[in-house]
This record gives C-alpha cells, structure tokens and sequence, in this order.
C-alpha cells in the first residue's frame, strides 16, 4: 500500500529544487513514498520544458524514490508537453491525474 502525502491547493509555488527540497522533507516526515501536488502549486515554468524547471524538480524526487503526482489538469498542454505527460505517465516516477478518482485507480485502490 502507498503512503500517500497529498499537498493543500494553498501554499508556496513549486518552482524549483529547493521547493522540491521543502516538499520531499514533507514527504519523509510523514513516511510518504507518493506525493501528490495540485497543479495550481507549481509554477508556470515547470510546463514551459525549455526553462527546465520540470526537469530539476522531478530529478529531485527520483533522487530521493519519491513518486510525484500532479493533480488537476494543466492549462493548454499542447506540443511537446502533452507528449512528456503522455510519456511520463507510462513509467512510475511522474504521474498527471485529473481528478482523485483517476489517482485511485493508479494506486491500484
């Protein structure tokens, strides 16, 4: 069974490592191996891939095995970002789920 750490809609933009840092300190206290991040929690850049802010927060929760798990549906993924979701979630470190139903049925529950 995952234990899951679910993050509030409220709270400090997810816009880089040491956001990252912050979160996955979260997830270690509360024994997490999933965390979920409400889409409206991180910033901007993380779906503008050139920035690469994607890539630096999720390399910080594979580092560490944590499962990332963005909730909600990101606003006007085209291109090469509705590829990289469509990619990610296919494996088991990143997940985009729409809604709590849809992360129910990934965790198997």
């Amino acid at each position: 069974m995952e234990n899951v750490l679910t993050l509030p809609d409220d709270g400090p933009p997810i816009d880089g490592e040491r956001a990252a840092t912050d979160v996955l300190g979260e997830a270690f206290g509360a024994g997490a191996d999933t965390v979920v991040v409400p889409v409206g929690r991180l910033s901007p850049d993380f779906f503008v891939l050139r920035t690469g802010v994607a890539g630096a927060i999720t390399q910080k929760f594979v580092q560490y095995g944590v499962r990332l798990v963005v909730l909600g549906e990101p606003a006007a993924v085209a291109g090469p970002v509705a590829d990289w979701t469509r990619e990610a979630n296919q494996g088991r470190e990143l997940w985009f789920v729409a809604d709590a139903a849809e992360l129910q049925r990934r965790l198997g529950g």
